[in-house]
């Protein structure tokens, strides 16, 4: 009698993953959940702390939706430091690195850019293994930390880091970028032509509903009743910049009837805490919401506000824009003409874009939106919602997304 074959086994490695609420984490799990469910043993080595409050605490090991998941230790400190998140990635690269040395029956690697250095372990695996890997690009350092100044590009560290990547990108079978913007960069890099795939990152529809006004107790909860909300609602970092938003809400703090929530964390929620501090009438503040209730948080808005800074193009994907767009709100968008945002917006008549530092037009822009009539507001965000159901449902892409792991890797 012929025994059965085991499943294939795919190691993925990240620093965040499910019920951490950053979105990197939860791409991760719908990618993990969706190569499960086609039989494959999928194993993911992740940090046992939340990536932005690292006060959060997850079970050491568990199955989530067929998925074995195993927390390393001292592997998130938090994102208030650059030195922090170095000590952690470093850390949590270390242990990814010795544990794969003993996970038997690794097939292939999947990895992404979280934390930067998580290429080492990939490598590592991969070669001791000869095992192919796929490479989920999110984000591209050190070109980020280039771009925002903050380091040199005759600096070692970044002469250090591009030899890493170009070593990924070489070792891999699959690269994936998130835009066409992103695809650019990689290829001057090291041209990954023959092996680079375009797959942008999908809206968690299987959360996401759009709720009434009337029925959404979020908007009971936070005193929003009356109000018209332009909401910001993510990660604030440096790539998405809040300034032109937060000189636009100086300016309109006459207009009681228009409020400015931002949502979430990060280095750059410190501005708008500072904002608030110096008396700001129409800024409010909240923390991330639990994956569960999100619905309630982004249907709370009449509009979203989406930021992408002028030289972050193609180093950091604006993925925001597609859950705002799915529940049926228009965008607010403060970015260059040339970014992968701007004719899902624009080109659809789904919302408003303005340069960022144009603090007088983000003003009257927001003016406009707020009183437009209302049917006409709707329409205008049910145009976006429609192109996203068409062309980005989480249903098609993480299918998409997953047929080009299986293939590339000869998992088949």
């Amino acid at each position: 009698m012929l025994r059965k074959r085991p499943p294939k086994t795919i190691l993925i490695i990240t620093q965040v993953y499910l019920p951490d609420p950053a979105a990197v984490g939860m791409l991760f799990a719908d990618a993990a959940r969706a190569l499960a469910e086609r039989g494959y043993r999928v194993r993911v080595l992740t940090a046992d702390r939340g990536y932005d409050d690292p006060s959060a605490r997850y079970p050491r090991r568990e199955t989530l939706n067929g998925v074995e998941v195993l927390r390393l230790p001292f592997s998130s400190f938090g994102k208030n430091s650059i030195a922090k998140r170095l000590a952690s990635g470093s850390l949590f690269v270390a242990q990814s690195s010795l544990l794969s040395t003993f996970i038997k029956d690794v097939d292939a690697v999947l990895v992404s850019t979280s934390p930067p250095m998580v290429g080492l372990a990939a490598l590592w695996v991969g070669t001791l293994r000869r095992v192919p890997l796929a490479y989920w690009v999110m984000d591209l350092n050190p070109d980020q930390m280039v771009v925002l100044g903050k380091l040199s590009e005759e600096s070692p560290f970044v002469k250090a880091f591009d030899f890493l990547n170009r070593a990924i990108l070489s070792r891999a079978e699959l690269v994936v970028a998130l835009d066409e913007f992103m695809a650019e960069r990689l290829n001057a890099k090291l041209d990954v032509s023959d092996k680079l795939e375009i797959s942008p990152p999908w809206p968690h529809d299987d959360h996401l509903e759009t709720v009434d006004h009337a029925d959404n107790p979020f908007r009971k909860q936070h005193g929003l009743s009356n109000k018209f909300v332009v909401m910001y609602s993510g990660n604030h970092g440096p790539s998405s910049p809040v300034t032109t938003c937060l000189e636009a809400a100086k300016r309109l703090e006459s207009r009681e009837d228009i409020v400015f929530l931002f949502v979430g964390g990060g280095i750059g929620k410190a501005a708008v805490e500072q904002r608030i501090a110096e008396g700001a009438p129409n800024v409010l503040s909240l923390p991330y919401q639990p994956l569960d209730s999100i619905k309630y948080s982004l249907s709370a808005a009449d509009v979203h506000m989406v930021t992408v800074g002028d030289a972050i193009v193609g180093v950091v994907h604006p993925c925001k824009v597609y859950g705002a767009m799915s529940i049926g709100r228009p965008i607010f968008l403060t970015a260059p003409e040339r970014c992968h945002a701007t004719p899902l917006v624009t080109a659809r008549n789904a919302g408003v874009r303005v340069d960022n530092g144009d603090y007088e037009g983000a003003a009257r822009a927001i003016v406009g939106l707020a009183d437009m009539p209302r049917e006409e507001l709707r329409a205008m965000g049910r145009r976006g919602q429609a192109h996203i159901a068409e062309h980005y449902s989480q249903a098609k892409l993480v299918e998409q997304f997953v047929d080009l792991v299986v293939t590339r890797l000869r998992l088949n």
